[in-house]
């Protein structure tokens, strides 16, 4: 008669039930289980993988480490052997274990994820992107899962988790499991969501590379540059040579606007990798801003001999607008195939590129088809909602009236400092951020982030916003702008008393910003309303302007745009000054009088000699304002006047040049 095994402990089948839930409680069972099974695999293997849920690394490694002489087909235990092995930093060893684990279980994603987060970390790119994409496969493009993943980031739903439990085998009490699901998170743009997985993860393994990075990379995706940087220096000391991790700290720095610490680093990474194409790429960015064209150049073309098919580079040189690209490019361009890249968004980059490229010959018909496929292309993978935009504005016009102003008046801070220049794209502003910096007394910080964060915050706060404004404390005020002159003084160097913030979309909180900062300049820059939206139309910009990938809709935003202004005009007469780029162009001197005088500020002739201002100029514009005032950007449209009856039959009367006046 065979005596039928006994069961697992009492102890052994609590600490299973508490290892996703409670990995501290499960420590203590497993121990329990310890005591009275010293020699069972399983009791000690559940051990080790609860101190590391519970934050207990090294003691963690102690347990397991023996385990894995022994049993070298155990996934599961190679899987918690590395992941262990690399929240301490040690990524040569964590690799060969996690190389172990997905040998014995080649479906498991986690361990493939695990695997290319270290090999990332190493330099070893291409079997890096090798194991993510054993993965990558499994969430990318599924629908099903898309919808779970957004029900969890959005609603917190336990449903959405536990099926991603099933889908995955997540464990969000296992770092590499949450590093896995903020991958997920950040893919669909859940970058907010995201944050606070990220945080507790780096809480409960500090030396945990990856989460620290994730954390950095979604601080810097949200425009919360000065914590990326926080975030990211641990990581850079552990991984110095880490082409990726060293890339994303420059990244920071550029968009902190400490350009020279980002080239410093660039160097550094194409040093050691320079077959690193993206990174080249990302060089060429950063000697762009500081006005090194030649060099920049050298970078993108570096780029491109690396990587042929990289539609992103081939952009980037034809956005200095002052590269012309010979036959010879133009017939590399044309010759890439379709699949040419395996990423959408870069073939539209290609388009972009050719369609600038065709320009300059002069064969419109061709360039604008590729800008079309470009535009195309990519409003499938930024889809605008015109609708929505025009709600908002229409709800801004009837919720900040004069009774709001009236009652609001002197509620704001009162501090003097922020020039904001606003309006469309492609209309000057870089250029008038330009002259304004010129002056002793200005700064140009760029296009900061704040007041677009502060204002979401705000809506978040309130909902219904903007239409709840006038429920919103008159203190709230004060507050949001003492916020936004403490939150950007990481984006100033110097200490001149007047600084630019030249993001066009600001036009959008025109009547917060004179709620908040009630002294603050608001500048509107117009330009002729086709040349205007042909040129955005034509840009293609890193990303948030959804609206100009259809000329409709772009006509549409340029109308929402042109009504809201006339509405601050009206209810806030004075406040706002105009200035017309056609004028700048005509009487420069006269124009930027005037701008200087609405500003506070006594002339200074250099403000005519803007172009030899020295500093980072980090948008489309950088090489025009480094010369004098030119006029030949004025009607480049009409070599494609026959393909923009929608454009200019959507603008309505407002296609005709500028002519209205503060």
């Amino acid at each position: 008669m065979t005596l039928p095994k006994p069961g697992p402990s009492p102890e052994l089948r609590e600490a299973r039930r508490l290892l996703g839930v409670d990995p501290v409680a499960a420590v203590e069972y497993a121990r329990r289980a310890v005591a009275v099974e010293p020699q069972s695999f399983e009791t000690r293997f559940l051990l080790g993988a609860a101190l590391r849920r519970s934050g207990e690394i090294s003691a963690a490694c102690a347990v397991l480490a023996p385990l894995a002489t022994v049993r070298p087909a155990a996934w599961g235990l190679h899987y918690e052997y590395g992941t262990a092995l690399a929240a301490l930093g040690r990524s040569d060893l964590a690799i060969a274990a996690l190389e172990r684990a997905t040998s014995a279980n080649p479906q498991s994603s986690l361990a493939w994820h695990a695997l290319g987060d270290q090999l990332a970390l190493r330099n070893r790119t291409d079997a890096a992107v090798a194991a993510q994409m054993r993965v990558v496969p499994g969430y990318v493009g599924d629908a099903a899962l898309a919808d779970v993943a957004s029900a969890l980031f959005t609603r917190e739903d336990p449903r959405a988790r536990a099926a991603l439990w099933t889908r995955f085998g997540l464990d969000l009490n296992d770092v590499a499991a949450v590093r896995l699901l903020a991958d997920i998170g950040m893919r669909l743009g859940h970058f907010a969501a995201v944050e606070p997985l990220l945080a507790a993860a780096v809480a409960t393994a500090p030396a945990f590379a990856p989460a620290r990075f994730s954390l950095a990379l979604t601080l810097h995706r949200l425009e919360r540059g000065a914590e990326a940087l926080t975030a990211i220096e641990p990581v850079v000391e552990a991984y110095p040579g880490s082409a990726m991790v060293v890339g994303l700290q420059a990244a920071i720095h550029m968009q902190l606007g400490n350009v020279a610490q980002a080239i410093d680093a660039y160097e550094g990474v194409v040093r050691t990798t320079p077959e690193d194409s993206e990174m080249w790429h990302a060089y060429g960015h950063a000697l762009r801003a500081i006005g090194r064209q030649s060099d920049a150049v050298a970078a993108y073309r570096r780029a491109i001999a690396i990587a042929p098919g990289s539609g992103e580079a081939w952009w980037s040189l034809a956005n200095l607008k002052t590269v012309r690209f010979d036959a010879e490019d133009i017939a590399r361009m044309q010759a890439l195939p379709e699949a040419a890249s395996a990423n959408p968004g870069d073939r539209a980059y290609l388009d972009f590129a050719l369609g600038k490229a065709l320009e300059d010959e002069r064969r419109y018909a061709e360039a604008f088809d590729h800008y079309a496929r470009g535009n195309a292309a990519r409003k499938r993978l930024e889809p605008h909602d015109a609708a929505a935009h025009h709600r908002f504005v229409t709800q801004s016009i009837a919720a900040f009236d004069t009774s709001l102003f009236a009652r609001a008046a002197g509620a704001g801070c009162d501090a003097i400092g922020p020039i904001f220049v606003v309006g469309m794209p492609r209309s000057g502003s870089t250029l008038v951020e330009q002259i304004l910096a010129s002056h002793s007394q200005v700064e140009g910080a760029s296009e900061l982030p704040t007041l677009t964060a502060l204002a979401r915050d705000l809506a978040v706060a309130n909902p219904g916003y903007p239409s709840s404004i006038s429920q919103v404390p008159l203190e709230t005020f004060a507050e949001l702008g003492r916020a936004y002159l403490k939150q950007t003084e990481v984006y100033r160097s110097g200490d001149r008393p007047l600084f630019v913030d030249k993001f066009p979309g600001n036009f959008l909180h025109g009547g917060l910003i004179h709620l908040m900062l009630t002294n603050a300049r608001i500048i509107d820059v117009r330009r002729d309303p086709v040349a205007c939206c042909f040129s955005i139309f034509k840009q293609a910009f890193a990303r948030g302007q959804a609206y100009s990938y259809d000329l409709e809709d772009l006509a549409h935003y340029y109308r929402d745009y042109v009504a809201l202004m006339a509405h601050f005009d009206t209810v806030l007469p004075g406040r706002v000054h105009r200035i017309v780029y056609e004028d700048l162009v005509d009487d420069a001197e006269s124009e930027i009088r005037r701008l200087l005088g609405y500003c506070g500020l006594a002339f200074e002739p250099h403000c005519l000699r803007f172009f030899e201002t020295g500093r980072n100029v980090r948008t489309p514009s950088s090489e025009q304002v480094r010369r004098p005032i030119f006029r030949d950007a004025l009607d480049q449209w009409r070599g494609f006047e026959p393909w923009l009856g929608p454009l200019i039959e959507t603008l309505g009367p407002l296609a005709r040049p500028v002519t209205d006046r503060p």
